[in-house]
């Protein structure tokens, strides 16, 4: 997915050593034939890319002409434009993505660490799982690019980025002004509307996104969200510094996974129908964040802060009667339970590079603090169509983190460079919780060297060696927690039913838990290759292992992720950009992955969920004549669904397509295409126990005890459907 070559006017300062920083974090350094300029920058379309100036093979940028032309079904896709990353859905399209990568089965956002206009979108300690990331706060046509990092090698990457790293950032300003109305199958409809206008010295940038969708599902989830960006910039990419407020509101019902014992049964005629109609979120997010950057003399200083606040309200219902109903005969209150999330987040990030010359080698050394805070009130409760009926626990929590890096780039000879970095994190938190057992605080800190070695170019091909250590940090509340709240009755009775003051209702009995450590190392291996010596071609090439010292699981019953056994995984990758002509960009990716447990355990020594292999090929038209659009094809792989591997996932096959004519210099019509061959593949599986009503004893099937029945949950892609739309250019 690489594309992009830098030149500047200047003079030389520093050899090749630093290019990939304006690529991926740092785009106040310009550059001249890759070496680091203090001056202008012209960004151009060229096949030799980072061939030259990148770190590792597992590093890339992807154009905002790259983002137009692909389909999108979802907001979160456009971070599939990162070879090997897979993006999909297990319930309602309020709800954070599920992310693949890597042999990952990353939850929500577990070890992906994502940020847009360098603010996380990763929340800590999230109701609903570690790490979890929900893209639908961003508007696709405001995105100038992306820029991704793959494996636990780069200092300026902290939390959640063991298996990589994915930056989306903002436009400064427009090329034009636009509106675009978009109608489709399924009650699809969408409207954008974005401008920009020099404003003084700077440019003022705005926009609004409305948006609804009800799925193929016989329940339509009836999703609606609107998104609004302003922002105001100044100056340039040496000196200036850039304003922007963020707001999202979005609400509706959710089409979670469902057992496929049930499919086909008087309860779930179809995989479209739901086992709990009640499921749905509400969610909203607004954000202020500003970046400033400074140049003077060959030192260039960087600084974004931000403040952001988020809630969400998830109602959701994996194992239907397994835990309430205390009758055994489909009339209890079920499983559904409520997961609120309300937080205020907040961060500043500053980094100073510095260009010299040591000892006759030229050098290139950055310095970066960068520190965030998570104030949280969560709650776990259960309910029965959407009203609660019993809270499993209330806490606030606290946590603060506080990081330092340091970076060095030296040149040693013409075809041989190194890059070495270390980081420091520390991590304090405080939790208060209803159960006075499970409140406490907890500390942590973890130190991860970095190192790259780069030999070449030869024949325009670079060779890397890379080792690294990362992180990502676990739930606080698992910090300190002593009793699982879950378990928690007053007396022996299920039937007695307690609020959050249940502590001091009478003979209240709750089962020990264990703690588990806060953060959690990763260390990673990769050798790679990069080549640009077929004309217009890049290919990558990418060998990994990657040790975890705690695996984050899917739990079905608790619907968020577990801290658990030490995994490793091992792979190749390979990626391929082609640019033929002007107009044509052709795209394919490979990977394959082998992930499993590294300590001794009868159940078995695979990752649940964890992807083995992954294929995306696709081609992208612009501007030949009055036409525009692309083509795609997505294969992701089976999996095994528990450690044992006797159950496995099916795989899944995806086409995709989009087509535009300019029908006039301001108006143009886009026609799309998803699921083009209307296959029934899922997007994701998961296998643990349930138990539905036709298992409970009653006219529609044997009664099953109150372990459920072990089986295979899945969400079925989404039939083909159709979107078309006019755009309209403003002068």
């Amino acid at each position: 997915m690489n594309g992009v070559r830098i030149t500047t006017r200047g003079a030389p300062l520093l050899p090749k050593a630093a290019l990939l920083l304006i690529a991926l974090g740092a785009p106040w350094l310009t550059l001249a034939a890759g070496v680091p300029t203090l001056d202008t920058v012209e960004v151009t379309s060229d096949s030799e890319g980072l061939v030259g100036a990148a770190d590792t093979a597992s590093v890339g940028t992807v154009s905002r002409q790259q983002i137009e032309n692909r389909p999108i079904y979802r907001a979160g896709e456009l971070l599939e434009t990162t070879p090997g990353l897979i993006i999909t859905q297990h319930s309602g399209e309020g709800k954070a993505n599920q992310y693949f990568l890597r042999g990952f089965n990353l939850d929500h956002g577990t070890d992906l660490a994502i940020t847009v206009d360098g603010m996380p979108v990763n929340l800590r300690g999230h109701a609903h799982g570690q790490g979890y990331s929900d893209l639908n706060f961003v508007i696709p046509e405001f995105i100038s690019g992306l820029q991704y990092k793959k494996g636990p090698y780069y200092s300026d990457e902290g939390d959640f980025a063991a298996a990589g790293a994915v930056h989306l950032d903002y436009s400064n300003s427009l090329p034009n002004g636009f509106a675009s109305a978009v109608g489709g199958t399924d009650g699809f409809g969408r409207v954008v509307f974005g401008n920009s206008n020099q404003i003084g010295p700077g440019h003022l940038l705005y926009g609004l996104e409305l948006f609804h969708n009800d799925g193929p599902w016989t329940h339509s989830e009836n999703f609606r969200r609107a998104n609004g960006i302003v922002r105001y910039s100044q100056g340039d990419s040496n000196n200036g510094f850039d304003i922007t407020g963020l707001a999202y509101a979005g609400k509706g019902d959710a089409s979670n996974q469902v057992a496929e014992r049930a499919v086909g049964t008087p309860i779930l005629p179809g995989i479209f129908d739901s086992l709990n109609s009640t499921d749905g979120s509400k969610s909203n997010r607004f954000s202020l964040s500003g970046a400033w950057q400074r140049t003077v003399g060959n030192s260039i200083t960087h600084a974004n802060a931000y403040v952001i606040r988020s809630e969400l309200k998830l109602f959701s219902d994996f194992t239907y009667f397994l835990d309430f109903d205390p009758n055994q005969d489909g009339s209890g209150l079920g499983d559904q339970f409520l997961q609120s999330d309300d937080r205020i987040l907040s961060g500043l990030n500053v980094s100073q590079t510095s260009l010299g010359n040591w000892g006759g080698f030229e050098v290139e050394n950055t310095i970066g603090i960068q520190t965030r805070n998570d104030d949280v009130d969560q709650s776990l409760q259960r309910t029965h169509q959407r009203s609660v009926f019993e809270t499993t626990r209330l806490d606030h929590t606290n946590e603060t983190s506080l990081a330092l890096y340091l970076q060095n780039r030296t040149q040693w000879l013409e075809k041989f460079r190194t890059v070495v970095g270390a980081r420091v994190d520390y991590f304090h938190a405080e939790i208060d919780s209803n159960n006075v057992a499970n409140s406490g605080t907890a500390n942590d800190n973890i130190v991860n060297p970095q190192l790259s070695l780069i030999f070449g170019p030869w024949a325009k091909t670079e060779y890397y060696v890379s080792v690294g250590g990362g992180f990502h940090s676990n739930d606080a509340r698992g910090a300190t927690i002593s009793e699982d709240s879950s378990t928690c009755r007053p007396g022996d009775n299920i039937g007695d039913r307690f609020d959050d003051s249940f502590r001091t209702a009478p003979n209240v009995t709750c089962a020990g838990a264990d703690k588990v450590p806060l953060l959690v190392r990763a260390k990673g291996y990769e050798i790679g290759v990069r080549t640009a010596l077929v004309p217009h071609l890049q290919s990558t090439l990418a060998l990994f292992l990657l040790d975890v010292d705690s695996e984050l699981v899917f739990s079905g019953d608790a619907g968020n992720t577990e801290a658990g056994r030490p995994s490793r995984r091992m792979g190749i990758e390979f990626s391929n950009f082609y640019t033929p002509t002007p107009w044509l960009i052709i795209d394919g990716d490979v990977a394959f992955s082998d992930a499993q447990f590294r300590d001794e355990d009868p159940v078995g020594d695979h990752i649940p969920g964890a992807v083995e292999g992954v294929i995306s090929v696709g081609a992208e038209v612009n501007n030949l004549g009055p036409w525009f659009g692309g083509l795609r094809f997505r294969y992701f792989g089976p999996r095994a669904l528990i450690e044992d591997n006797s159950a496995r996932s099916s795989d899944t096959k995806l086409v995709e397509g989009r087509i535009g004519y300019k029908i006039s210099k301001k108006l143009s019509g886009v026609f799309e295409i998803f699921n083009l061959l209307d296959s029934e593949d899922d997007n994701v599986s998961y296998f643990y126990n349930s138990r539905i009503p036709s298992q409970i004893g009653g006219p529609d099937g044997p009664q099953v005890g109150p372990e459920g029945v072990a089986d295979n949950h899945f969400h079925p892609v989404e039939s083909r459907s159709f979107r078309v739309g006019l755009i309209y250019n403003f002068d």
